[in-house]
């Protein structure tokens, strides 16, 4: 019996300041294909100096961990405590009492391949569209409240402030910096229930997995949240019509509206709240074959 596959159509990856460092990164092989969102940094300063940024190298720890070790036979879970284990050896090595909320970490969205089936993996706000031949849709993403929460809190930042860019941006206001590290340093703990790749190898008993059930092939478009800011930021696309286009036009144009929302049409978030102007933003189109 023929197994799943996965088959890469397009890829596409842009950094929301051209200028800052792309904190995403993507990979596929034969069993996997994923996106990683490495987490903005709110240290005061940058611990790992070989990469552009803590963000972009916890990222990349993973993207080449998950490209190199994932096939039809590993444990999601288990792949992604190793990796962690081995980046909290190699960050606690060079640097000693990191503040929690400096720690670098991501999310991720990842389509699997078994040998008997397909499915959905995450930690963070990474999400996936899956786009059935019958026309149905669905998203998956492990924290499913996770974008209005942040539009709540970016919508505050943005009422105090008058904007994105004004007051220092984000990161630049002493509040907003204040509630945003406290958010961070809760998270991959029980309490707070936030799970993300990193320095925290508890994080992988808490891999959220489901199902891709598709009867022949499908269609899916894995991303950071960047990108899927247009369906739930923009409302420029509906689940089905964000594949269905990128099946047409690609990915490409999709960013370069994505970037007239942020850029032209709402540069200070005042309609659509958020705490950056422009994201990175990275996505996988992929066909998804059942196997039967």
């Amino acid at each position: 019996m023929p197994e799943p596959r996965i088959r890469i159509l397009d890829t596409i990856t842009s950094p929301g300041n051209p200028e800052r460092p792309n904190d995403d990164r993507f990979g596929h092989n034969d069993a996997t294909a994923f996106v990683i969102d490495g987490a903005t940094g709110l240290g005061d300063r940058r611990y790992m100096e070989e990469a552009d940024s803590d963000a972009a190298w916890i990222a990349e720890r993973f993207a080449h961990g998950f490209q190199q070790h994932l096939t039809r036979d590993t444990k999601v879970s288990d792949v992604a405590r190793t990796l962690s284990v081995n980046a909290l050896a190699a960050f606690q090595d060079r640097n000693t009492d990191v503040p929690r909320y400096a720690w670098p970490l991501a999310a991720f969205a990842m389509v699997h391949a078994t040998r008997s089936g397909l499915s959905f993996l995450g930690l963070g706000d990474s999400c996936l569209f899956l786009l059935r031949d019958d026309g149905s849709a669905s998203m998956h993403m492990a924290i499913p409240d996770a974008y209005a929460n942040e539009q709540l809190h970016a919508q505050s930042h943005i009422a105090r402030t008058g904007g994105i860019t004004r007051d220092g941006g984000a990161l630049g206001n002493p509040e907003t910096l204040a509630a945003l590290r406290r958010h961070r340093e809760n998270q991959n703990t029980v309490d707070s229930g936030v799970w993300t790749l990193g320095l925290v190898p508890d994080a992988a008993d808490h891999l959220v997995s489901e199902e891709l059930r598709i009867e022949g092939t499908g269609h899916a478009i894995v991303c950071s949240d960047g990108f899927s800011d247009l369906v739930v930021l923009y409302a420029a696309y509906t689940s089905a019509s964000l594949v269905r286009t990128a099946l047409d036009n690609g990915l490409a144009p999709m960013v370069d509206e994505l970037r007239r929302f942020e850029r032209e049409i709402d540069p200070e978030g005042i309609r659509f709240p958020r705490f950056k102007q422009s994201d990175d933003t990275t996505a996988l189109l992929v066909e998804l074959s059942a196997g039967i």
